[in-house]
């Protein structure tokens, strides 16, 4: 555990002395004076191209960024969750997704007990089943295929599969269509339900105690919708269940040779590498599947062997640390620019808030700085024309993460050449702005009246000098997507490490769900008056009013 407060360390000491005299340089400057400042923060790795460039940094940042992640022990700390050890303090567990993805198969021990041999039998079953799925072998209650697969799960369960599904949609068979139920929203499970077939459905329930109120709920509504159709013993047929709860599942009346399990040391945000994948896997293909595996491994070594100043998820990291704590900049904005990447964002919000949205450090005190900022994002074009004015004229300022393939997998006329275009002219227009002066000659050359130029040359002037960074891939395919989210997942933990914070507990989704099964009681009429405060007990009578 690292005891010391981050911010009374040496490093940070500096970087905020550095912070002062450095805050008011201009990144346009920096390219001026420095013809390799491109090359000289960038990072190709594999099938990945970092460029950092376009951040308000120098060298000098860039070696006291890095000593402040070596003064938090960071190595040991990446060398601890690789191993095993039980780094998610406060639930006193290991954080092994990395294991789920460790295509070297060598042995990682919990407890003194090698977890690889149980992964890859989960694997193994996985491949057997999704193979039977997609060929016909395992068919419904009535002997048709099962081509509409729905997965019901929330959080952790639903936001992974849901965006690896739909980042990889160019790669389903062609008879398959995937459907997620997570909201508790009747809406969600009517919506789905009209859409599909009984007879060609397979559910699977994602729920590793098979009590989640949410995913229980959703599922027994799909069961009685099914059961109505086809009869009692299509439950069997229809459903599989990812979970550890045999006696719960077979009561729902799924067979618990179709039950999948994950483990403790993988938390919900990391899991669709596990058994949480099986909609992926039924989807695009098992070897699709374990392509994205080895993705994943692959930015995992480079993050394990990769000195930090090349190591992707580090640079990614400490750049976000240098904004947040040291500009006070306490969001940012994740855009990829390839519609099939849509819901990254989505995805990003879960894995990063949940990570390191604490006020309690490791050590049991509140922490007196920043920690895991507002992340929020969208799929480029679109979000050009909904929040971009606030990127470029709003008075905070938001670093971006642009992602971006080179090649798209549908190349339509122009489309691609226009889309990569915008991209790497909103990086460059961030960076550059546009001057009072420079707007005033546009304005000039537009023939407009001095009257007009002076009024309008502030409204078209940006103020520039705002951070991206520009991730670039060839394509995306199931192994790059492996890599970009193993990247983000290291990266959130890279900041949980200098912000001395559990990045694998979730204490604060807690409090809300308790609260709402003591309203529950109330909205059905079986409880009265539990000692709510007075906006929640006037909302309770209105709501149940309103319902009569």
């Amino acid at each position: 555990m690292f005891e010391k407060t981050v911010n009374k360390t040496k490093a940070w000491k500096k970087l905020e002395h550095h912070y002062k005299h450095f805050r008011k340089l201009q990144m346009k400057d920096l390219f001026a004076v420095d013809p390799d400042r491109a090359k000289k923060f960038s990072v190709n790795f594999d099938a990945m191209y970092l460029d950092y460039s376009k951040n308000r940094i120098n060298d000098r940042t860039m070696k006291l960024l890095l000593n402040l992640a070596r003064e938090c022990d960071l190595e040991n700390k990446i060398k601890a969750m690789f191993k095993g050890d039980k780094i998610n303090v406060t639930e006193k567990r290991p954080v092994l997704h990395i294991a789920l993805r460790n295509r070297a198969n060598t042995p990682i021990y919990v407890d003194g007990k090698n977890v690889m041999p149980q992964i890859n039998e989960v694997l193994a079953k996985m491949k057997k089943f999704s193979d039977a799925v997609r060929f016909g072998e395992f068919r419904g209650q009535t002997g048709k295929k099962l081509t509409n697969i729905v997965n019901i799960g929330i959080g952790g369960s639903d936001l992974g599969p849901v965006m690896a599904c739909e980042a990889l949609r160019k790669y389903w068979a062609k008879d398959i269509n995937c459907y997620f139920i997570s909201n508790i929203d009747g809406t969600a499970c009517a919506e789905v339900l009209n859409k599909i077939d009984p007879e060609t459905t397979l559910f699977i329930v994602a729920s590793k105690t098979f009590t989640t109120i949410e995913t229980l709920t959703n599922a027994r509504t799909c069961r009685k919708w099914l059961v109505d159709a086809l009869g009692e013993h299509a439950v069997a047929k229809h459903f599989v269940a990812l979970s550890t709860n045999t006696k719960e599942v077979e009561k729902f009346g799924i067979n618990p040779e179709n039950m999948f399990e994950f483990w403790d040391f993988v938390g919900g945000r990391y899991s669709m590498w596990s058994a949480i994948g099986l909609i992926i896997a039924i989807a695009v293909g098992f070897e699709n599947f374990e392509r994205m595996l080895e993705g994943a491994y692959a930015m995992d070594q480079h993050f394990y062997n990769t000195d930090f100043e090349h190591n992707i998820p580090v640079i990614l990291a400490m750049l976000g640390i240098w904004y947040n704590n040291f500009f006070g900049l306490h969001r940012y904005a994740v855009i990829p620019y390839d519609q099939y990447l849509q819901y990254v964002p989505m995805y990003l919000q879960q894995l990063d808030m949940e990570s390191n949205g604490k006020f309690v450090a490791m050590n049991g005190e509140y922490v007196k700085y920043a920690t895991g900022p507002v992340l929020f994002g969208g799929a480029g074009t679109n979000v050009q024309h909904s929040f971009f004015q606030l990127i470029h004229q709003g008075p905070e300022v938001v670093p971006i993460d642009f992602v971006i393939p080179a090649i798209s997998h549908n190349e339509v006329g122009e489309h691609h050449e226009i889309l990569v275009a915008n991209v790497l002219a909103q990086g460059e227009a961030l960076m550059r702005g546009k001057t009072v002066k420079e707007a005033a000659a546009e304005l000039k050359k537009a023939g407009k009246s001095r009257e007009e130029i002076n009024y309008l040359k502030r409204f078209k002037s940006f103020e520039g000098n705002r951070p991206s960074n520009t991730i670039v891939f060839k394509k995306i395919d199931p192994y790059t997507l492996g890599m970009l989210i193993a990247m983000y997942e290291h990266k959130v933990f890279v900041q949980g490490v200098v912000w001395n914070v559990d990045s694998f507990d979730q204490y604060g989704v807690e409090l809300g769900k308790q609260m709402a099964l003591s309203i529950l009681p109330e909205l059905q009429g079986t409880a009265y008056g539990i000692g709510h405060d007075a906006s929640t007990t006037s909302l309770i009578e209105l709501i149940k009013k309103l319902r009569k």
